[in-house]
Formats: structure tokens, C-alpha cells, sequence
């Protein structure tokens, strides 16, 4: 079982950035792959970015280019880079983790942190 944090949301003004922190804690986190989703009011948690066991990346059409996931298997540790952000990416963004997948379903992941809010102001 691993435990997820998230950290680094908050307010930030239209074409700013933020870094997005998600630390995990529990058992070996490179056996995990880890994922990013994001919820706004009334909407379905939808997928950001992922990143594999192996490193590879993937990520939404609405923030390729914009967005980008890493981690450091040394800090436990993965991050969500944003930039250029729009008053649409407001949202609370949860990151989650699977020792089988890794893709954009957010029900296949097994766990789940509790979110940060991301607000983005026009």
C-alpha cells in the first residue's frame, strides 16, 4: 500500500506557472506508475499526464506542450510542471498510483491522494 500528498497549488494569474508536488510514502515507489488527474465543479476527474515505470510520459491533448510530469524515484516523489496556465486548467488536481497500470482511466488507479486546488485567474 503507498500513502500520496499532494502540494504546490494555489492562485496564479493566466500564462503563469506552478509546480504540482505528489509524495508517496509506503512501499517502494518505483514499483508504482503514477498518474495525474484533475476535477473541476460538476465535472468528471479527467486524466492530465502519466508517467511509467520506465520513464515514458503521456498527456492530455488540452495540456501537451503546456504540462510537464516527472519523478524522482529518490525523493519519492512526482511532479507536475505547469505552465502557460489557463483559467479552464482550474481544477483540484489529485495524483494516483498502480502497480499494473498506467494509463488515463482514473478507476483503474488504486490509489489516491487527497488534492490540491488549482485556481487560475483571467
Amino acid at each position: 500500500q503507498v500513502q500520496l500528498v499532494e502540494s504546490g497549488g494555489g492562485l496564479v494569474q493566466a500564462g503563469g506557472s506552478l509546480r504540482l508536488s505528489c509524495a508517496a510514502s509506503g512501499r517502494t515507489f518505483s514499483d508504482y506508475a503514477m498518474g495525474w488527474f484533475r476535477q473541476a465543479p460538476g465535472k468528471e476527474r479527467e486524466f492530465v499526464a502519466a508517467i511509467r515505470w520506465s520513464g515514458s510520459t503521456s498527456y492530455a491533448d488540452s495540456v501537451k506542450g503546456r504540462f510537464t510530469i516527472s519523478r524522482d524515484n529518490t525523493r519519492n516523489t512526482v511532479y507536475l510542471h505547469m505552465n502557460s496556465l489557463k483559467p479552464e486548467d482550474t481544477a483540484v488536481y489529485y495524483c494516483g498510483a498502480s502497480t499494473w497500470y498506467s494509463g488515463r482511466e482514473y478507476g483503474a488507479y488504486d490509489y489516491w491522494g487527497q488534492g490540491t486546488q488549482v485556481t487560475v485567474s483571467s
